[in-house]
Formats: C-alpha cells, sequence, structure tokens
C-alpha cells in the first residue's frame, strides 16, 4: 500500500481504515459513542481506542489524533499507517500502545478544529474554579475576531482595526492573545468551555482504564497548522524534570512554548494538563507534533472563519462551503508530499519515543 493511501478524505473513511488495520492485526477496538452529536452526513461519532501489549505493562506509548477534530487527517494516517506496516507486532514484553483514534469526532467530521460546543478541547482540561472573573487580553480583539458578516462592511472593519492592533503590538501578541485558550467568549475562538467536555470525561476514563497502572508512558499527540510547510516540531510540555526527559530522548528538535522556542505561544488547559491530572502516579513525557501547512495568518484567518459561519453565516450557503473548505485545507494540505513528510515524521518520532521509553535510565 502506498503512504497516500493510509489518509482519508473524511472522517468516516478514517475511521473504517483505521477499524480495517485493526481487524488485520487481530486487535480488539473499544468504540466510545459520541452521544451528544452527530456527524456531517448524521452518521454516528466514535473515539475508537486499541492497546497493543500486555494489559499490565509498565511501559506504554499513546498516540492520539484529532483533539482538533479538523487535524484528525493528519494523525489518523500515522495511525492507520503504522499498524497496516505491523510496527508494533513485535514489542518487548513490559510495554504496551495505546491509540485513541479521533479524540474529537465531532470536530473530525464537521471538519472543525472545536467539539459540539464550540470548545476547543486542548483548552478544556481545566481546573474551572481557577478561571479569572476577568477576561484576558483576548477581550481586546474578540469584535475583530467575530465581525457581523464576512463579506461586507463589517468583515472590512474588523480587518481595518486587527490589523491596526497587530501593527502596535505584533503579531506575536496577537496570537497569544487569540490563541492562548479563553473562558467568558461562548462565541470566539479558542474558548475553553465552563466545564470538561464530553471528550474531556472520555479521556479520563481512558486514562484510567488502560494506563494508570503504568510506571511510565511516552505520549504523542499529533497536530498541525503551525511552523514550515510539513515539517513536524516537537513541542514538549510538562514540569522542569519531564521537560528535562524529553530533551534526553528528542534531543535538541524539541521546543518549549514557555521559553519562547515554540511556534505555539503558552497554552492554558491543555490535553498535557488532562494526562498528568489523570495519571498522577506515572511519570509521563509528552510531545505534540505540530505540522506546519500554512503561514500563521492564514491558519488565524481560516480559524476565525469557520467561527464566524457556525455562529452567524449559514453553513449550507455558497460562502459556508467556500469556508468549509479552506479550514479543511489550511489544517490538511491534500498534498502527497505532505503526507510524505507527515508519515516520515512520525514513523522516526515514534521510534525516539520508543527508544527513550525503554533506554532511559534516569528517573
Amino acid at each position: 500500500m502506498t503512504i497516500q493511501s493510509y489518509f482519508s478524505k473524511t472522517y468516516s473513511e478514517a475511521r473504517d481504515k483505521f477499524l480495517a488495520a485493526c481487524t488485520e492485526r487481530n486487535l480488539s477496538v473499544e468504540s466510545l459513542l459520541n452521544p451528544n452529536a452527530k456527524g456531517a452526513q448524521g452518521e454516528v461519532l466514535y473515539t475508537d481506542v486499541v492497546r497493543i501489549g500486555p494489559a499490565d505493562a509498565p511501559k506504554m506509548l499513546i498516540i492520539s489524533s484529532a483533539t482538533h477534530g479538523v487535524e484528525g487527517y493528519c494523525g489518523s494516517g500515522p495511525q492507520t499507517g503504522l499498524l497496516r506496516e505491523g510496527y508494533f507486532d513485535n514489542l518487548p514484553e513490559d510495554t504496551a500502545i495505546l491509540i485513541i483514534h479521533a479524540m474529537n469526532p465531532y470536530g473530525f467530521s464537521h471538519d472543525r478544529r472545536v467539539n459540539e460546543d464550540n470548545v476547543d478541547l486542548n483548552r478544556n482540561f481545566m481546573d474551572f474554579t481557577t478561571i479569572p472573573k476577568t477576561p484576558g487580553a483576548y477581550a481586546g480583539i474578540h469584535a475583530y475576531i467575530l465581525p457581523e458578516d464576512w463579506d461586507g462592511e463589517g468583515k472590512q472593519a474588523a480587518d481595518s482595526a486587527m490589523a491596526a492592533y497587530i501593527e502596535q503590538h505584533g503579531l506575536t501578541a496577537f496570537q497569544a492573545a487569540a490563541s492562548e485558550g479563553q473562558y467568558h467568549f461562548k462565541d470566539g475562538i479558542f474558548y475553553g468551555g465552563e466545564g470538561p467536555v464530553w471528550s474531556n470525561e472520555m479521556f479520563a476514563s481512558v486514562m484510567a482504564k488502560y494506563v494508570s497502572h503504568a510506571e511510565k508512558a511516552a505520549f504523542l499527540d499529533f497536530h498541525t497548522g503551525l511552523g514550515p510547510y510539513g515539517y513536524g516540531e516537537l513541542i514538549m510540555d510538562g514540569t522542569p524534570e519531564q521537560k528535562a526527559r524529553a530533551r534526553r530522548w528528542y534531543g535538541d528538535q524539541v521546543t518549549d512554548p514557555e521559553a519562547g522556542t515554540s511556534t505555539s505561544a503558552p497554552l492554558t488547559g491543555t490535553l498535557w494538563h488532562g494526562t498528568i491530572d489523570a495519571l498522577p502516579d506515572t511519570e509521563v513525557t509528552f510531545i505534540v507534533i505540530e505540522y506546519g501547512t500554512y503561514e500563521i495568518t492564514r491558519v488565524l484567518e481560516a480559524v476565525r472563519g469557520d467561527n464566524w459561519l457556525y455562529e452567524k453565516g449559514d453553513v449550507g450557503s455558497d460562502l459556508g462551503a467556500s469556508i468549509k473548505q479552506e479550514i479543511k485545507d489550511t489544517f490538511y494540505p491534500n498534498k502527497d508530499d505532505w503526507k510524505d513528510m507527515v508519515w516520515t515524521r512520525a514513523v522516526e518520532v515514534v521510534g525516539l519515543a520508543m527508544k527513550g521509553l525503554n533506554h532511559d535510565g534516569a528517573s
């Protein structure tokens, strides 16, 4: 099979390919139904989970996709391909693999980053009692983010105001204000919600069932949108000890948003927070593989357009179709060279994770 055949055009196709790969390997899959939403074609939505290796393995590699739904096209491809090509057929006796396919199946099916509640899952792993009552920097840009129209004077005025903000504060400050995570504007972008959403609670239950016994866990979470085209940036998160371990495993190529070395701004309520909350007794080494697509201005504009469409537009209109195509194209370049780069990097990083998990003598 070709590398390109591991990737898909829809959530349903991606799920079918993933399940077929599991069947070929005689793997038992747990399919977790999202009871709160249906897919773009009215289909039922599942997160599919498969463990490979001993149930009591003290070491585990976890590979997740579609935390940001539309980015699942990228993550699903390597998950399926690694199974098809037998990468996990001969594991060490003390090591298991856990693959979580489609963390946010609604967003995957509808080509959205957010879930059915307009919540960014990667900002939802929060102690919601600690959220400040006063909104942060996002409050200063929300009016520009969500104009009254997308093809008229409202959009033009918002674009002008946004350009002035960037001119005054810089693009990096604008990216931080937009993407850090906000909890006061339900109709805005990068909204973290007001409590744990279904995918959050599902994830905690999966960690408790499959991973909580493990002594060590390596976590790889697939994302797209930031950085050079096709390059898989390794973004680490964690405590100083966890970050030091990530540097041992992956070398100088790892980046750190807190240190200003990453294409990502520092974020709140991420999947890393959810992982360490769910696995307090497990030594976790967490990495986001962030595959670049296009320039940051296009990425933010695609997110902004999709948000406007569902808040003020008509998804079924010609304009709606154009906006939907743009967000899919922006987060999933449907090109052979990009898929080749995604696959090659994924195989490399999985190899480094397995080596680190099994040969890192430091605690």
